[in-house]
């Protein structure tokens, strides 16, 4: 571990209290040129606590966030959290039925949500338990002339701002009257963050994690890797996914660091933003990287700011020949493997030392975490260098899974979370992860539960049953193939049924093949038999 320091047990909002005490006029977030200052990030976070409360959202309940990289996701998370309710992030790839599944699921009451993704909102509201919607509009904090290239789809909701229908509220209205937030007795042990994910096996299931969860892994992912209140960081990655939360939110808090703030992901922005505001910090994904430097004239800009780059690799894998290529072009730069991690755990389980870099391994266990090699049948350990299954267990991990004590107690076990990954330790202490045992597909670094895409699949009208797989993909990683049973006297074709999920379900989930057969392999209690399929495959 490269730093360490003692941090005050608290939640990370109470960071945000300090920082804009101690330095109100700092940068917390710089959005396109425009500053969100710490004292404007406490004040608006501590209005919509506040408005929460008006409408009596209680602690414990669970608040929906429905939208994209903006600053106010992060005024709308550390302000849910501040009342003590509980962040519910929902994909804003999400269609109607996975919005409708999530919702109900929660039974939330209130959701945050980007103006252009009202109409899904309305699609599902009838069918769930939302009675209060706040509406983000992308290009109100944008500021008047940017200073890096802003996403066209942005500037064109600048230029034509839309009316919010009748029933929604303005989020900024909202955060903008000044009020404080109440005070809440809050405990580390209580739930501040539900982030859904499969578990080991089924539908997505929402893991409850603690304000003492989040507060441990944001120290890990700040210590391990040097980062500090100097540091300017640059947060692309999505913020309602637990990594890229913990990258873009967490951290910010926990050091008081100022962070560039991306809508998404644009190679040149990405190369402008570092060049303009000296970003010294940048969590990335592997095509990030390649797709920077085939921007014309990368090596043009100045970035020799950036001195740390810990990257995912999904779709490309991230070697060390390809951290050479990046150093070309960001010459101070230190790039490698990313941490390994998991939602039930607030992600960041490992750590790569900066100065003992070990490629094609996941790094070392943060401190306070303990990585076991088990063999899966027996649970006996398994020697050094053997592959197995992944367990952890550490401050970090989860209080279980939303309503579901059955699959709570099959993933968490005497405080062990049995991941079904599979990995590898070395002598030296270094991870190395090579596979799933669960059948969790990742589409472009997305990870997509087989039994959600059949459950859409099935509401065709054509379609008796459906089962799915992943399928090998250069570019993706993998990609969905489908195989359909028809109902009798049905009849679709491949194309049609690939452009119906395209319109029913996030895109990087709808298959890009199909298969039709006669009957979906099964065991005798009806149980598909995936595995079958992957052979023939």
């Amino acid at each position: 571990m490269e730093t360490e320091r003692t941090h005050p047990d608290r939640p990370l909002h109470e960071y945000l209290r300090q920082h804009a005490r101690a330095q109100p006029d700092k940068a917390a977030y710089l959005w396109y040129g425009r500053a969100v200052t710490f004292a404007e990030l406490d004040r608006a976070s501590d209005a919509f606590a506040a408005r929460l409360a008006q409408l009596g959202v209680k602690k414990g309940e669970p608040v929906a966030l429905f939208m994209n990289n903006c600053p106010q996701y992060v005024m709308a998370h550390c302000g849910v959290q501040k009342l003590g309710a509980v962040v519910c992030p929902c994909g804003p790839l999400f269609k109607e039925h996975e919005l409708a599944y999530q919702l109900g699921d929660l039974k939330a009451r209130v959701i945050v949500a980007a103006d252009n993704l009202l109409p899904v909102v309305e699609q599902v509201r009838g069918m769930t338990a939302i009675e209060h919607v706040f509406a983000v509009r992308y290009a109100d904090l944008l500021p008047d002339a940017p200073v890096i290239d802003v996403p066209p789809e942005l500037l064109a909701m600048k230029a034509q701002r839309r009316a919010l229908p009748a029933g929604v509220a303005d989020f900024l209205a909202a955060v903008n009257t000044g009020a404080a937030a109440p005070r809440v007795e809050l405990a580390m042990d209580d739930v501040a963050l539900m982030t859904y994910t499969s578990g080991t096996t089924g539908l997505p299931k929402g893991a409850m994690l603690s304000y003492g969860n989040a507060l441990y892994k944001s120290a890990a992912a700040a210590d391990c890797n040097g980062v500090t209140g100097d540091d300017v960081l640059l947060a692309i990655a999505p913020l309602y996914h637990i990594a890229g939360m913990v990258m873009g939110i967490n951290v910010t808090l926990y050091a008081g660091a100022t962070t560039v703030l991306l809508f998404r992901f644009d190679p040149v922005a990405t190369l402008q933003a570092i060049a303009r505001h000296r970003v010294s910090w940048w969590y990335s994904i592997a095509p990030m990287n390649v797709a920077a430097m085939q921007v014309p004239g990368a090596r043009d800009y100045d970035l020799a700011s950036l001195r740390m780059n810990p990257v995912t690799s999904f779709g490309i894998t991230f070697t060390e020949p390809l951290a050479q290529q990046w150093r070309q072009v960001a010459p101070n730069c230190n790039s490698f493997e990313a941490s390994y991690g998991l939602s039930e755990t607030h992600t960041v389980d490992t750590y790569m030392p900066a100065n003992a870099i070990r490629w094609g391994s996941h790094g070392k266990a943060i401190p306070g975490n303990e990585i076991r090699i088990l063999d899966p049948e027996s649970g006996a350990t398994m020697p050094t260098g053997e592959p197995g299954e992944i367990v952890l267990r550490s401050p970090g991990v989860f209080k279980g899974y939303w309503n579901k004590p059955e699959a709570t107690e099959k993933t968490l076990r005497n405080g062990w979370v049995h991941t079904g990954d599979i990995g590898r330790m070395d002598a030296d202490g270094y991870l190395t992860f090579t596979g799933r045992f669960k059948e969790m597909i990742k589409v472009s670094g997305y990870a997509v539960f087989p039994e959600e895409v059949e459950t859409i699949l099935i509401k065709h009208p054509a379609v008796a049953q459906a089962a799915v797989i992943g399928v090998p993909d250069p570019t993706k990683g993998e990609i969905i193939r489908a195989f359909i049973v028809r109902k009798p006297g049905q009849d679709v074709t491949a194309d049609a049924l690939m452009a119906w999920a395209r319109e029913n379900m996030s895109t990087y989930k709808a298959p890009r093949e199909v298969r039709f057969i006669d009957a979906l392999p099964a065991t005798g209690a009806g149980k598909v038999l995936r595995r079958l399929l992957k052979d023939a495959a």
